[in-house]
């Protein structure tokens, strides 16, 4: 079996690193404690957050202690990494109840208990810090200078930085440097966009204590077209079910690119690579038997094995047979129907398939608009009570469908 090291490596999981030789070693040779954290500010995790989750439990698999922090002091702040403009100040209510959420999200990936894995919150620490005896001790050993040579910093000078937002970077340093004391912690990991954050803890740590810690960042995930993965035309890809039904998850799947497969099916699943070699050298109307081993494997991970067979069958049921297969599995949602009727425009965007009316103007306007297999392509055509009162299976495009069920 190689070491883990290799594993990250031709897997696609490793950016950069502060020290590649010590990591190969520790991965391979040691047993390290090394943590990620996860600010708590929103609902749900998404597709972004899964790429340190896998690199997580890959290494936690080798024998490797991971700490899975949840943000509930740096959520109250916000991380400037990426942003254009401040973040939404968020209650400490919802940032905890967000912190709960994101504990049981976790869970599905890095295994926590006694001799595993850990959970710890930075609000632990952060929350009741002394202003004036934080920034004599731990202040003190910042630079401004440098820390606006930092790519965030200096993009957001352009647009605007607010002085909460300077004070992250320390917060997070911070973190390592708890972290280190505590359990002896001596790597950090996350997203390519941290590494400015990272390497500030990394000197801190140094600094204070003379202990050695290291960086390892993961590469910020973008599509063979170069958009950022996960994206939809309803938004981010959630694990939340509210947010991105089950459904919805294994289709964004089975849809993805060509040439994503194979890169895809290393950082997604835990497929063999021989195994994955094989899938992403399949060709033309082959590449789709990967993307459903892809679709399948990332939802049964994700969402477990019962909701993946579910959402299968009801995929591969409405390729082959249309509106007539069965929709048990297939999202849904009601609607009232108004005594004059709805716009085609207004049922699609009343449905999940549309997140505007202006995203459903222009499926139609595409051709891409189907009730019960009939294609509607006029944007002002009106649809009477009668026919709204029937079963509507509305499909957009060639494989996303909706069922949509009249009140009353």
């Amino acid at each position: 079996m190689p070491g883990v090291f290799k594993i990250l490596k031709e897997r696609g999981f490793i950016k950069q690193t502060s020290n590649e030789e010590w990591l190969k070693d520790q991965l391979n040779n040691g047993s390290l404690s090394f943590y990620c954290g996860f600010d708590p500010t929103g609902p749900s995790l998404h597709i972004g957050h899964l790429v340190p989750l896998f690199a997580m439990s890959h290494m936690q698999k080798a024998g490797h202690k991971p700490i899975a922090l949840v943000g509930g002091g740096t959520a109250r702040i916000g991380d400037p990494s990426g942003k254009t403009e401040m973040r939404k100040m968020l209650t400490i209510e919802d940032i905890k109840a967000n912190a709960e959420l994101f504990k049981a999200q976790i869970s599905r990936f890095v295994e926590f208990g006694e001799g595993k894995a850990r959970m710890v919150d930075n609000a632990d620490w952060l929350a009741d810090l002394n202003y004036i005896s934080f920034l004599r001790d731990i202040g003190k050993h910042f630079s401004v200078n440098r820390m606006l040579t930092f790519e965030t910093y200096k993009m957001r000078m352009e647009t605007g930085l607010s002085f909460i937002e300077f004070n992250y970077q320390i917060m997070q340093s911070y973190d390592f440097l708890v972290l280190n004391q505590k359990y002896g912690c001596t790597l950090q990991i996350g997203g390519d966009d941290q590494w400015g954050n990272i390497v500030s803890g990394i000197d801190l740590v140094r600094r204070i204590e003379g202990n050695e810690v290291h960086a390892m960042t993961n590469p910020l995930v973008t599509r063979s077209d170069g958009k950022k993965m996960g994206k939809t035309e309803k938004g981010a890809l959630f694990l939340n079910t509210d947010m991105t039904s089950v459904y919805d998850f294994y289709q964004y799947w089975v849809n993805v690119a060509d040439a994503d497969v194979g890169k895809f099916l290393k950082l997604y699943t835990y497929l063999p690579i021989e195994e994955i070699t094989r899938l992403e050298a399949l060709k033309d109307a082959e590449i789709n038997e990967a993307k459903k081993v892809l679709a399948f494997e990332i939802t049964r991970i994700v969402h477990g094995k019962e909701e993946a067979d579910k959402v299968k069958e009801a995929s591969e049921a409405l390729f082959s047979q249309g509106s007539q297969a069965s929709m048990e599995n297939v999202p849904s949602s009601e609607f009232e129907i108004p005594p004059e009727g709805l716009s085609v425009i207004d049922l699609f965007s009343a449905s999940g398939l549309c997140a505007t009316k202006s995203d459903a103007r222009r499926l139609i306007q595409q051709g891409g608009a189907q009730i019960n297999d009939q294609k509607y392509t006029d944007i002002n055509q009106m649809l009477d009570k009668a026919f709204l009162s029937q079963s509507l299976i509305l499909k957009a495009g060639k494989k996303r469908y909706w069922k949509m069920i009249a009140k009353g």
